[in-house]
């Protein structure tokens, strides 16, 4: 009761404390962003609750996150996910459907956001919830909870989508420009957004690093690590939610011959977009407090940066993509 209670609260102002302490920078304009000693950034609220989630989360074998960087298509693989793996108790077609009523966001929560959350300084019992149980995170490799790395054996799995940076960069340009909008802000140039996203300075960034440390991740345990790439996926939803289902050890048998296609009608981006949950609900972030689910769908099309960027900047976010992947057997998208 009350002295796990302020055990809790200790454990939580300790790493408040400690990331307070951090080299931080105001780059975006949402509140500082800080540097961890393992050469990453983020807020103070996610960067407090992935530390909390390291102490904390004890990993199950049968436990599956979806890793991304923000604005990576986070939203649409957390569907995919949720509605695979729930397909037999939810059918695809099925009228009451929970993503009738809930968003992506609400069926796999963010372990360092919604909950390991900052705010409430309270670290939830995560041991009632049934198996499998479904998390995402943002955070690199290097900062998952050391009970998801460490985990011998099979393991918990982790499911990587990356996106190529240029758009990564744009559609994140435009969700901080949302945010800001809503809070009186003036927007951000797009030429200013792009020194702080060359310079590694964005949520979870830099952006090489977090897509190289997964990839790395998956070649060394490819049954532990799956490495998706948003292109991809969308040139060929179905052969994504195949290769998806059998890794989480759920593979499609006979008689679901058009199941993988009703998942992926189910999750397309234009139906996720018309559901009342997407267009009412309500998501918790750090910094930005609740912020409306319509806010997560933007485009989600290949190539838009295009319409956004200029040669000079394009080619100098694909210099520096080339550069760091190097080498490592990963191409620019």
């Amino acid at each position: 009761g009350d002295a796990h209670a302020e055990a809790n609260q200790q454990l939580y102002n300790h790493f408040t404390n400690l990331v307070s302490s951090l080299p931080s920078s105001n780059g975006l304009g949402l509140g500082q962003v800080f540097l961890h000693s393992q050469g990453w950034h983020a807020y103070q609220g996610p960067m407090v609750g992935a530390m909390v989630a390291d102490a904390c989360f004890a990993s199950r074998p049968t436990d599956i996150i979806v890793a991304t960087l923000p604005k990576s298509g986070t939203t649409w693989i957390k569907a995919l996910l949720y509605a695979t793996v729930h397909r037999a108790k939810h059918p695809p077609d099925a009228a009451d459907h929970p993503f009738h009523t809930l968003g992506p966001h609400e069926c796999i929560p963010f372990l360092e956001l919604q909950v390991y959350n900052y705010k409430t300084g309270r670290v939830p019992d995560l041991e009632k919830l049934p198996d499998p149980r479904l998390f995402a995170t943002h955070v690199p490799f290097v900062a998952l909870p050391r009970s998801v790395v460490a985990s011998p054996g099979p393991g918990c799995k982790v499911v990587y989508v990356c996106r190529d940076p240029k758009d990564t960069f744009v559609s994140l340009w435009h969700f901080i420009n949302k945010v800001r909008a809503k809070k009186g802000k003036e927007p951000l140039s797009v030429e200013f957004a792009a020194e702080q996203f060359c310079a590694g300075v964005t949520p979870l960034g830099p952006y090489w690093e977090h897509v190289l440390g997964y990839w790395r991740a998956h070649l060394a345990r490819p049954e532990q690590v799956l490495f998706f790439r948003y292109e991809e996926m969308q040139r060929d939803p179905a052969a994504h939610v195949r290769r998806l289902a059998e890794f989480v050890g759920l593979p499609f048998g006979a008689g679901e011959d058009s199941a993988a296609d009703a998942i992926v009608r189910l999750c397309a981006f234009e139906r996720m977009n018309e559901l009342r949950a997407t267009k009412d609900g309500k998501t918790e972030l750090a910094v930005i407090g609740a912020v409306d689910n319509s806010i997560f769908f933007r485009r989600g099309v290949a190539g838009d940066w295009m319409n956004h960027l200029s040669p000079e900047t394009a080619q100098r976010i694909d210099a520096i993509t080339r550069s760091k992947f190097h080498g490592s057997g990963l191409t620019s998208v």
